[in-house]
């Protein structure tokens, strides 16, 4: 299903490409559920909270105080996945999107062939990219979470934590699948810890430190956490030219 936020300062023009998203998906046979936003600053507020529960973003070019280009630049520093599709009734502005990677423009009033076009490329992308992002659910709620962006995963009884750089994602599940899930670039250091292997600073004794967070190392994992850990940052070492 894919998550879609209508940023856009008029409500009739909302209202339309709301009906007019629902209507393409409908022809895609796909499901969405649809956000409206009626400013670039509610928009950046709400996803401040709700990281990872968006996929897709319509930004407004012409809006008031805020408008769609500096909101998409501030979203795409924040939010490095997200796709961003800019919406605009001057052609002239076409040709802005580049320096934010927007997925595509399309003209006002959108037509049925090109949003159909779109949302079919931003699934694709969605498909493309389902290797770099790890999926999780809470409640009624998904979370797409970039793999980089996680710092580990830590488990208390059936609950689980993926903490990441911007928010913690708690949802309920096992240490032991998620680790098969995720594979070699997450280490287990703990009966209650998996961490990501990029994310970790240093290794010493019984510890791990990942920014100013520390965790412990336990005996039965000590060794091969060392092993793993070293492993991994040997291979990200970049290779030396003579």
């Amino acid at each position: 299903m894919l998550r879609i936020a209508i940023c856009d300062d008029s409500q009739d023009a909302r209202l339309n490409l709301h009906g007019a998203i629902e209507r393409s998906l409908d022809s895609l046979g796909q499901q969405g559920e649809i956000y409206e936003f009626s400013s670039g600053e509610g928009l950046l507020r709400w996803m401040e909270k709700h990281t990872g529960e968006i996929d897709l973003v319509f930004l407004d070019m012409e809006m008031g105080e805020l408008d769609g280009m500096e909101t998409a630049k501030k979203l795409r520093s924040a939010y490095e996945g997200l796709q961003l599709v800019f919406v605009t009734a001057y052609a002239d502005r076409v040709f802005e999107g580049y320096s934010v990677s927007a997925l595509a423009y399309i003209m006002k009033p959108p037509k049925p062939r090109q949003l159909e076009e779109v949302l079919g490329r931003c699934l694709e992308s969605l498909h493309k990219d389902s290797g770099k992002v790890f999926l999780c659910r809470s409640g009624d709620v998904s979370y797409r979470v970039q793999l980089k962006d996680i710092l580990y995963f830590y488990s208390d009884r059936r609950q689980l934590t993926c903490v990441a750089r911007h928010r913690n994602y708690t949802f309920y599940g096992k240490l032991d699948d998620i680790q098969q899930e995720l594979g070699g670039g997450f280490v287990r250091i703990h009966q209650r810890y998996l961490v990501n292997s990029a994310a970790v600073d240093k290794m010493s004794g019984s510890e791990v430190s990942i920014g100013e967070t520390t965790l412990p190392v336990s005996r039965s994992c000590q060794h091969g956490a060392m092993l793993a850990l070293t492993k991994a940052a040997l291979e990200d070492r970049p290779c030396r030219k003579d």
